[in-house]
Protein backbone atom coordinates (compact mmCIF):
# COMPACT_ATOMS: atom_id res chain seq x y z
CA UNK A 1 0.00 0.00 0.00
CA UNK A 2 0.94 3.31 -0.90
CA UNK A 3 -0.03 6.26 1.77
CA UNK A 4 1.11 10.00 1.02
CA UNK A 5 0.31 12.20 4.40
CA UNK A 6 0.68 15.50 4.45
CA UNK A 7 3.36 16.47 1.74
CA UNK A 8 4.32 20.09 1.00
CA UNK A 9 6.86 21.31 -1.33
CA UNK A 10 7.43 24.62 -2.97
CA UNK A 11 9.51 25.96 -6.04
CA UNK A 12 11.64 29.05 -3.77
CA UNK A 13 8.55 31.17 -2.57
CA UNK A 14 5.78 29.48 -4.27
CA UNK A 15 3.57 26.79 -2.53
CA UNK A 16 2.86 23.98 -5.08
CA UNK A 17 1.77 21.16 -2.74
CA UNK A 18 0.63 22.43 0.93
CA UNK A 19 -0.82 19.32 2.27
CA UNK A 20 -1.58 16.47 0.20
CA UNK A 21 -2.91 13.08 1.82
CA UNK A 22 -4.59 10.31 0.32
CA UNK A 23 -3.92 6.06 0.17
CA UNK A 24 -3.69 3.80 -2.84
CA UNK A 25 -4.41 0.33 -2.40
CA UNK A 26 -3.10 -2.55 -4.51
CA UNK A 27 -5.21 -2.87 -7.29
CA UNK A 28 -6.52 0.51 -7.32
CA UNK A 29 -5.76 3.16 -10.40
CA UNK A 30 -6.25 6.29 -9.06
CA UNK A 31 -6.49 9.28 -11.49
CA UNK A 32 -4.99 12.57 -10.32
CA UNK A 33 -6.72 15.64 -12.22
CA UNK A 34 -6.91 19.25 -11.63
CA UNK A 35 -6.20 22.78 -13.74
CA UNK A 36 -3.16 23.81 -15.14
CA UNK A 37 -0.43 24.48 -13.17
CA UNK A 38 -2.55 22.64 -10.12
CA UNK A 39 0.72 20.48 -9.29
CA UNK A 40 0.17 17.10 -10.55
CA UNK A 41 3.54 16.62 -12.47
CA UNK A 42 5.01 17.98 -9.26
CA UNK A 43 3.14 15.65 -7.29
CA UNK A 44 4.53 12.54 -8.76
CA UNK A 45 8.29 13.81 -9.28
CA UNK A 46 8.27 14.41 -5.86
CA UNK A 47 6.64 10.46 -5.61
CA UNK A 48 9.26 9.15 -7.84
CA UNK A 49 11.98 10.43 -5.74
CA UNK A 50 12.98 12.76 -8.33
CA UNK A 51 12.09 15.87 -6.18
CA UNK A 52 12.46 15.89 -2.41
CA UNK A 53 9.73 17.38 -0.31
CA UNK A 54 9.58 20.20 2.33
CA UNK A 55 7.42 18.42 4.74
CA UNK A 56 5.25 14.77 5.10
CA UNK A 57 5.76 11.87 4.51
CA UNK A 58 5.17 9.39 1.68
CA UNK A 59 5.05 5.43 3.02
CA UNK A 60 5.28 2.49 1.39
CA UNK A 61 4.29 -0.82 2.76
CA UNK A 62 4.65 0.39 6.06
CA UNK A 63 8.40 2.35 5.18
CA UNK A 64 8.93 5.61 4.39
CA UNK A 65 10.07 5.99 1.36
CA UNK A 66 12.76 8.49 1.53
CA UNK A 67 14.64 7.24 4.15
CA UNK A 68 15.35 4.04 2.13
CA UNK A 69 15.22 5.68 -1.60
CA UNK A 70 17.03 3.25 -3.19
CA UNK A 71 14.69 -0.09 -1.93
CA UNK A 72 11.56 1.94 -3.01
CA UNK A 73 12.53 2.79 -6.90
CA UNK A 74 13.47 -0.72 -6.93
CA UNK A 75 9.66 -0.86 -6.51
CA UNK A 76 8.34 2.22 -8.93
CA UNK A 77 7.57 2.34 -12.11
CA UNK A 78 7.28 6.20 -13.99
CA UNK A 79 6.66 7.29 -17.03
CA UNK A 80 7.04 11.06 -16.86
CA UNK A 81 5.43 13.41 -19.26
CA UNK A 82 8.06 13.86 -21.76
CA UNK A 83 9.64 10.77 -23.06
CA UNK A 84 13.69 11.25 -22.54
CA UNK A 85 14.97 8.20 -24.38
CA UNK A 86 18.72 7.23 -26.03
CA UNK A 87 17.80 7.90 -29.64
CA UNK A 88 20.96 5.98 -31.05
CA UNK A 89 19.58 2.44 -29.47
CA UNK A 90 17.24 0.45 -30.95
CA UNK A 91 13.92 -0.45 -28.84
CA UNK A 92 15.25 -3.76 -28.03
CA UNK A 93 18.55 -2.78 -27.25
CA UNK A 94 17.36 0.66 -24.93
CA UNK A 95 14.33 -2.13 -23.05
CA UNK A 96 17.18 -4.52 -22.70
CA UNK A 97 19.62 -2.19 -20.94
CA UNK A 98 16.63 -0.60 -18.46
CA UNK A 99 16.19 -3.80 -17.41
CA UNK A 100 19.94 -4.53 -16.88
CA UNK A 101 20.13 -1.03 -15.16
CA UNK A 102 17.37 -1.64 -12.92
CA UNK A 103 18.92 -4.49 -12.16
CA UNK A 104 17.45 -7.47 -13.07
CA UNK A 105 19.11 -10.98 -13.24
CA UNK A 106 20.25 -11.97 -16.70
CA UNK A 107 18.31 -14.45 -16.99
CA UNK A 108 14.91 -12.97 -16.27
CA UNK A 109 15.89 -9.85 -18.62
CA UNK A 110 14.78 -11.39 -21.75
CA UNK A 111 11.21 -12.17 -20.45
CA UNK A 112 10.92 -9.29 -18.71
CA UNK A 113 11.31 -7.30 -22.21
CA UNK A 114 9.04 -9.77 -24.04
CA UNK A 115 6.28 -9.30 -21.93
CA UNK A 116 7.08 -5.22 -21.64
CA UNK A 117 7.32 -4.98 -25.35
CA UNK A 118 4.06 -7.21 -26.27
CA UNK A 119 1.88 -5.39 -23.22
CA UNK A 120 2.68 -1.92 -24.77
CA UNK A 121 2.33 -3.25 -28.37
CA UNK A 122 5.88 -2.31 -29.73
CA UNK A 123 7.08 -5.93 -30.56
CA UNK A 124 6.61 -5.16 -34.19
CA UNK A 125 9.49 -2.09 -33.73
CA UNK A 126 12.22 -4.07 -31.41
CA UNK A 127 14.94 -3.63 -34.04
CA UNK A 128 13.74 0.16 -34.98
CA UNK A 129 16.11 2.91 -33.79
CA UNK A 130 14.46 5.06 -31.83
CA UNK A 131 15.31 8.25 -33.20
CA UNK A 132 12.91 7.22 -36.81
CA UNK A 133 9.39 6.35 -34.04
CA UNK A 134 6.76 9.10 -34.07
CA UNK A 135 6.39 10.49 -30.39
CA UNK A 136 3.68 8.98 -29.50
CA UNK A 137 5.43 5.54 -30.14
CA UNK A 138 8.05 6.41 -27.95
CA UNK A 139 5.89 7.33 -25.34
CA UNK A 140 5.07 3.57 -25.82
CA UNK A 141 8.75 2.34 -25.51
CA UNK A 142 9.05 4.52 -22.28
CA UNK A 143 5.42 2.82 -21.06
CA UNK A 144 7.30 -0.21 -21.69
CA UNK A 145 10.26 0.77 -19.55
CA UNK A 146 8.32 1.46 -16.56
CA UNK A 147 6.06 -1.83 -16.48
CA UNK A 148 9.97 -3.90 -16.78
CA UNK A 149 10.02 -5.05 -13.71
CA UNK A 150 6.15 -5.56 -12.51
CA UNK A 151 6.40 -2.54 -10.36
CA UNK A 152 4.55 -2.41 -7.29
CA UNK A 153 3.85 1.75 -7.40
CA UNK A 154 3.31 2.17 -10.98
CA UNK A 155 3.43 6.49 -11.61
CA UNK A 156 2.01 7.59 -14.81
CA UNK A 157 2.15 11.38 -16.06
CA UNK A 158 0.05 12.43 -18.41
CA UNK A 159 -0.46 8.89 -19.76
CA UNK A 160 -2.57 9.57 -22.24
CA UNK A 161 -1.36 12.44 -24.26
CA UNK A 162 0.25 11.43 -27.88
CA UNK A 163 -1.15 8.17 -27.90
CA UNK A 164 -3.05 6.96 -30.95
CA UNK A 165 -6.76 5.65 -30.33
CA UNK A 166 -5.14 2.25 -30.38
CA UNK A 167 -2.99 2.87 -27.66
CA UNK A 168 -6.18 4.65 -26.02
CA UNK A 169 -8.90 1.87 -26.47
CA UNK A 170 -6.23 -0.49 -24.97
CA UNK A 171 -5.26 1.80 -22.06
CA UNK A 172 -8.07 -0.15 -19.56
CA UNK A 173 -6.70 -3.44 -20.23
CA UNK A 174 -3.27 -2.62 -20.34
CA UNK A 175 -3.95 -0.89 -16.35
CA UNK A 176 -6.34 -3.43 -15.54
CA UNK A 177 -3.07 -6.47 -16.11
CA UNK A 178 -0.71 -3.96 -14.29
CA UNK A 179 -3.13 -3.32 -11.08
CA UNK A 180 -2.97 -6.92 -10.60
CA UNK A 181 0.18 -6.29 -9.28
CA UNK A 182 0.79 -2.68 -8.44
CA UNK A 183 -0.88 0.55 -7.02
CA UNK A 184 -1.34 3.04 -10.16
CA UNK A 185 -1.49 6.46 -10.27
CA UNK A 186 -2.38 8.12 -13.19
CA UNK A 187 -2.69 12.00 -14.51
CA UNK A 188 -4.19 13.48 -17.15
CA UNK A 189 -6.76 15.52 -18.69
CA UNK A 190 -8.95 12.97 -20.36
CA UNK A 191 -11.72 12.65 -18.61
CA UNK A 192 -14.06 10.16 -20.49
CA UNK A 193 -11.29 8.30 -21.78
CA UNK A 194 -10.01 7.62 -18.00
CA UNK A 195 -13.47 7.05 -16.27
CA UNK A 196 -13.61 3.83 -18.18
CA UNK A 197 -10.80 2.29 -15.95
CA UNK A 198 -10.13 4.68 -12.78
CA UNK A 199 -11.16 3.37 -9.68
CA UNK A 200 -11.49 6.85 -8.46
CA UNK A 201 -10.32 10.32 -9.38
CA UNK A 202 -8.56 12.75 -7.09
CA UNK A 203 -8.98 16.43 -7.78
CA UNK A 204 -6.01 18.64 -6.72
CA UNK A 205 -6.49 21.99 -6.32
CA UNK A 206 -4.96 24.83 -4.69
CA UNK A 207 -2.06 22.64 -3.16
CA UNK A 208 -4.35 19.97 -1.82
CA UNK A 209 -6.52 16.91 -2.66
CA UNK A 210 -9.87 18.61 -2.60
CA UNK A 211 -12.36 15.96 -3.44
CA UNK A 212 -12.79 12.40 -4.18
CA UNK A 213 -14.57 11.02 -6.80
CA UNK A 214 -15.42 7.07 -7.08
CA UNK A 215 -16.44 5.69 -10.62
CA UNK A 216 -18.34 2.63 -9.67
CA UNK A 217 -21.95 2.45 -10.73
CA UNK A 218 -21.80 6.70 -12.21
CA UNK A 219 -22.21 7.63 -15.87
CA UNK A 220 -19.26 9.22 -17.54
CA UNK A 221 -21.35 11.86 -18.79
CA UNK A 222 -22.45 12.87 -15.16
CA UNK A 223 -18.93 11.88 -13.62
CA UNK A 224 -17.40 14.33 -16.73
CA UNK A 225 -20.19 17.21 -15.09
CA UNK A 226 -19.00 16.85 -11.18
CA UNK A 227 -15.32 16.14 -12.10
CA UNK A 228 -15.19 20.09 -14.16
CA UNK A 229 -17.21 21.37 -11.65
CA UNK A 230 -14.90 20.84 -9.26
CA UNK A 231 -12.15 21.75 -11.15
CA UNK A 232 -13.26 24.93 -11.76
CA UNK A 233 -14.71 25.87 -8.35
CA UNK A 234 -18.52 25.50 -9.30
CA UNK A 235 -19.19 22.58 -7.06
CA UNK A 236 -18.22 21.72 -3.86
Amino acid sequence: MLEIRNLRFAYRERTVLRNVSFVVSPGEVVSIVGANGAGKTTLLKVLSTLAMPDGGNVIFDGHDAFSDQLKYRRSLGYLPETPALYEDMSVSEYLHYRASIKGEMDKRIRRRVEEASEMCRVRDFMKTPIRKLSWGMKKRVQLADAMLLRPRVLLLDDFLAGLDCTMRAAAGEILHTVAAFSSVIVTGHDLEDMAAWTTRFLILKDGIIEAEVPTAGVETSALKTRIDGLIKGSLK
